[in-house]
């Protein structure tokens, strides 16, 4: 059930991170692509209004610029005629500082080409040696479908491993295309694509190990408490089955002598009291252990003297624990208050004494001592006897656990007592602890402020 429960909450975790993370990329991606998008056709209008300029194109000739370079590519050769625009340093909207004022204000490779209005080539040009057949597969790219008469049509295409953008310009009878090489910046857009991919992927793989490490760690708490759940209801009912037990037995002995006399069955009549009132406390003990546990009940905490509370507990005790042969021992500075409930106070004292007294063994000693120690006030009860071994310290305040597997019950009780004690000093925001040495006795903390 709780292997279920992790693994339904790992799948929401990683498709709840996996949305956002898409998101991000998918926000992070676009704004990038409009950037570069918005450089290309900026980069594409100056240099197409460079083209149209009357400088320029009266000085671009049908077929100058062109060379007999690699076909597809471009190269570094510059074109020819004494009016070509030279590869010189790029840079600026003139070709940069020092360079031809003639050149393309390009900081990438473009070319441009003229048509006519059946889309024919009619001139061309470009910084480069380029074939014909290039210009030709160039414009055959173009969407020629999408262009009007008036206003500019800007798109991009693949080449020969080359990415392209262009704007057609409506020029007269025909039309001027002019193209620029964007290959840098669609790697820019491959690369970002790439990279969410990878970091993507790996920040999925260590949120995962670290939602269920943390869900591993959630997940503890509930299983623990389910776990106290299901021994606390095999618990009661353990405890509960023996009383109803000797009830219902002591009732058949009354049923199978229905002529006798109510004082002739007196003793199974007292068994039967006996375990009602047995009965009783433990449900006493159960339902006030639920009033503690739920945070709605409210209790009126002032500060009272526990000086006075720790004496009103031990003084009407003392016949009892000189009966019992054992030796009663206390020192407590007087005068020493807390805040807090008075009363539940002194059912944390009683609780201690007795099982103080239960366990201290045959001739004894019990001993407690009430002191200031920095800010608080500390509390303890120590007795002689076997005292309690280590792997049961963290468990004797859990409900109905006793060290005995058994559960022997020669102490009476119902193992509720501790459980008791330690509710009441948790809602007082204070501790409750032992110490003990097997063989020579334990001793129990409270710590009140």
């Amino acid at each position: 059930m709780f292997k279920k429960l992790r693994n339904r909450f790992l799948i929401v975790n990683l498709v709840s991170i996996s949305i956002m993370m898409l998101v991000a990329f998918a926000t992070i991606y676009t704004i990038t692509y409009q950037n570069v998008q918005r450089e290309t056709n900026m980069e594409l209008y100056k240099v197409s209004d460079f083209y149209h300029s009357p400088y320029n194109s009266s000085k671009i000739p049908r077929g100058e610029g062109q060379g007999s370079g690699t076909g597809g590519s471009t190269g570094s050769g510059s074109s020819s005629g004494s009016d070509s625009f030279p590869s010189d340093t790029m840079g600026g909207d003139n070709g940069g500082p020092g360079g031809d004022p003639n050149s393309p204000p390009a900081r990438s490779v473009s070319f441009m080409i003229k048509t006519d209005d059946q889309w024919k080539i009619t001139d061309t040009h470009s910084r480069f040696d380029m074939e014909d057949t290039f210009y030709t597969e160039a414009l055959q790219k173009v969407d020629q479908n999408k262009v009007g008469d008036s206003e500019r049509q800007t798109g991009q295409f693949a080449l020969d491993g080359t990415d392209w953008a262009y704007v057609v310009d409506p020029s007269g009878a025909g039309h001027m295309i002019v193209f620029i090489d964007v290959t840098a910046q669609q790697g820019i857009l491959t690369n970002l694509i790439y990279t969410f991919a990878v970091v993507g992927l790996v920040m999925l793989i260590v949120i995962y190990f670290l939602s269920r490490y943390f869900a591993n760690r959630s997940i503890a708490p509930v299983r623990e408490a389910f776990e106290k759940q299901k021994q606390f209801i095999g618990d009661a009912s353990h405890e509960l089955k023996t009383p109803l037990a000797i009830i219902n037995t002591n009732a058949d002995v009354l049923l199978a002598n229905q002529e006798d006399t109510i004082a002739n069955q007196a003793k199974w009549l007292h068994y039967i009291k006996s375990e009602t009132e047995r009965m009783t406390g433990l449900t006493n003990d159960l339902l006030y252990l639920t009033q503690m546990d739920d945070s709605r009940s409210t209790m009126i905490h002032a500060k009272f003297n526990m000086s006075d509370a720790v004496e009103s507990i031990i003084l009407p005790m003392e016949a009892v624990i000189f009966e019992k042969n054992i030796s009663l021992d206390y020192n407590i500075e007087p005068n020493l208050t807390v805040h807090g409930n008075s009363e539940q106070i002194k059912q944390v004292i009683l609780i201690l004494l007795d099982n103080a007294v239960k366990y201290s063994g045959p001739k004894g000693a019990v001993n407690v001592t009430l002191q200031k120690q920095n800010n608080d006030v500390m509390l303890a009860v120590s007795n002689t006897g076997e005292g309690i071994a280590p792997e049961h310290l963290d468990r004797i305040f859990d409900r109905f656990y006793r060290t005995d597997s058994s559960r022997a019950r020669k102490h009476g009780g119902h193992g509720l007592g501790l459980a008791i004690a330690r509710s009441i000093v948790d809602q007082h925001k204070g501790e409750l602890y032992a110490r003990s040495v097997v063989g020579e006795g334990a001793t129990f903390y409270v710590r009140l402020s």
